[in-house]
């Protein structure tokens, strides 16, 4: 499913600079608009196609036997059952939190790394971002079944040191290829985490509370994207380079690494 996210940053990297070259300075307010439009016409599709279960459709679970669907009801004791004792959602909380709080400074600030410190375009800046884009289609699927292969802590610890190197690379300054392989990296495991924390909610709260468990975290990982942004302007602002914002954001993907290699086993 999130795929999506990566049709949608092909699409912003050639709509946002078109707009901009086509409106001139206040480009960016309808860029904004146009996107505020986006959203009330997904919110109006999800009115028309959107269902609470397959019920409702007069269909059944994917691959399960006539009259199976109702064994994923809780029972009245399991659904009484609170989660927030649950010390490893803490756990992951704090994984998605840094994954959160790093990943966003990337996305918010490479385009005006690009221009304002590498000297591109803002046009080819706008490309390098669907090139993201386009990496990024393949990080849901590849990594998500990988976690399913090697485990969640495995698929976590691989993204990680993935994206540490991508961060990396962007704050060293590196001739232009390194540049490239930064953009590469970050691109092809961008959604990664969040496939991986879908699944993994539901391995460690079980699948009656998987979306509450779910929940729970991305309010914790809400939380790093709205630090991440405000953090790393601050350090660019003090220091005159985006560097150190990414020094920072590689530091904080190797605790990230650590914290996921300590990650226990869910217990069946």
């Amino acid at each position: 499913m999130v795929v999506g996210s990566g049709y949608a940053m092909i699409f912003t990297g050639f709509f946002i600079p078109y707009v901009n070259r086509t409106v001139g300075a206040e480009g960016w307010r309808t860029s904004w608009m146009a996107l505020a439009g986006l959203v009330v016409l997904i919110s109006f599709l999800c009115l028309l196609f959107l269902r609470n279960r397959p019920a409702d459709l007069g269909l059944e679970i994917q691959g399960e036997a006539s009259g199976d669907a109702g064994r994923h009801a809780a029972a009245p004791a399991e659904a009484n059952v609170s989660i927030y004792g649950n010390r490893t959602l803490y756990h992951l909380g704090a994984i998605y939190f840094l994954f959160g709080f790093t990943y966003v400074i990337y996305a918010t600030f490479i385009v005006t790394t690009l221009v304002k410190e590498r000297g591109l375009s803002e046009s080819l800046a706008g490309s390098f971002w669907s090139v993201v884009g386009f990496l990024s289609l393949f990080s849901g699927p590849v990594f998500g079944s990988i976690s399913d292969k090697l485990g969640r802590k495995a698929g976590m610890i691989i993204v990680f040191s993935i994206q540490f190197l991508a961060y990396l690379l962007v704050a060293s300054d590196l001739p232009g290829i390194f540049l490239y392989l930064s953009i590469f990296c970050y691109g092809i495991v961008a959604w990664s985490i969040p496939a991986i924390m879908a699944a993994a909610a539901g391995d460690y709260a079980g699948p009656n509370h998987a979306a509450k468990a779910l929940g729970f975290i991305t309010l914790i990982f809400g939380m790093g994207q709205m630090a991440g942004p405000a953090v790393a302007g601050i350090l660019a602002q003090n220091t005159g380079s985006f560097s150190s914002s990414f020094y920072m954001a590689a530091a904080l993907a190797g605790l990230a690494i650590l914290l996921s290699a300590l990650l226990k086993k869910p217990q069946h």
